[in-house]
């Protein structure tokens, strides 16, 4: 039974139908938005949902719907995409050491290594949460949870992650306390949370940083803004779960307690 805006259609239907029980208070359906059926489904994160239905690409019970406040009742209402009905999945976390010269695009034609061959066949229907660049590797997860995927990368969360970047030279350590304070990079503040310095000599250094926001290539560009060329970085650790000994290219699964800590940080 789709809905408006959240509420019930204006006309009452004859007493005693179908439509009238359901409506009952002692019969009240779980009704949620049509962008959550789809995150929930694994069709794409709630963001992109809402992208999906606007592009007028889902149906309800047949009918086109690209309104955003357009509620459902899972079990009840037929929902399709592209013609293809939504139907609950298995949900999947895993955790993936990306190795570098891998993509994390899903798109078809991409004819460069992407880490979704890195995984079981019959999970095509992850796809990553959050990006590491073609040269970066470490810790990155993918799911099929729309919601999982909103939840550690949209900023109001707070998800921190944190990274180790190798770089040319000897990294001072007033460049460091840059780092915090903040830089400015292509008409955009970019801050790390925290940042260390680990090692340094002339040939190269070794700093780490806490990011909360996750700007597009935060940490490299974080260091172009100081004229310094990152060498190798790496994504150590995603809210309170590491990379630990993961070796590059292997995936694990991510545990019940693990998947609880990530969505209650």
């Amino acid at each position: 039974m789709l809905m408006a805006g959240g509420g019930w259609p204006a006309a009452a239907p004859p007493p005693g139908s179908r439509s009238a029980l359901r409506r009952a208070p002692s019969a009240t359906p779980a009704v949620v938005r049509l962008q959550k059926v789809l995150a929930q489904a694994g069709i794409a994160s709630r963001r992109a949902s809402e992208r999906i239905i606007a592009a007028g690409r889902v149906t309800v019970n047949g009918t086109v719907v690209t309104e955003m406040g357009a509620q459902v009742e899972p079990g009840r209402d037929e929902v399709a995409v592209d013609g293809r009905g939504v139907r609950p999945k298995t949900r999947r976390y895993v955790a993936l050491n990306k190795p570098r010269g891998y993509i994390c695009s899903r798109a078809a034609g991409e004819d460069r290594r992407r880490i979704g061959d890195l995984l079981p066949r019959e999970w095509n229907d992850l796809f990553s949460v959050g990006r590491l660049d073609y040269q970066s590797e470490g810790l990155i997860f993918l799911t099929n949870d729309g919601d999982f995927c909103l939840k550690l990368t949209h900023p109001r969360y707070g998800i921190t992650k944190t990274y180790v970047a190798t770089v040319e030279g000897r990294v001072q350590p007033e460049t460091v306390r840059k780092f915090t304070r903040g830089l400015m990079s292509e008409g955009e503040k970019l801050r790390a949370a925290r940042a260390r310095l680990i090692s340094a000599n002339n040939t190269r250094s070794v700093v780490e940083l806490e990011l909360a926001e996750g700007k597009n290539r935060e940490v490299r560009r974080l260091f172009e803004a100081e004229n310094l060329v990152v060498r190798q970085l790496l994504r150590v650790r995603i809210g309170p779960i590491k990379l630990g000994s993961l070796p590059a290219g292997k995936w694990r699964v991510l545990t019940e307690p693990e998947i609880k800590s990530l969505l209650h940080v």
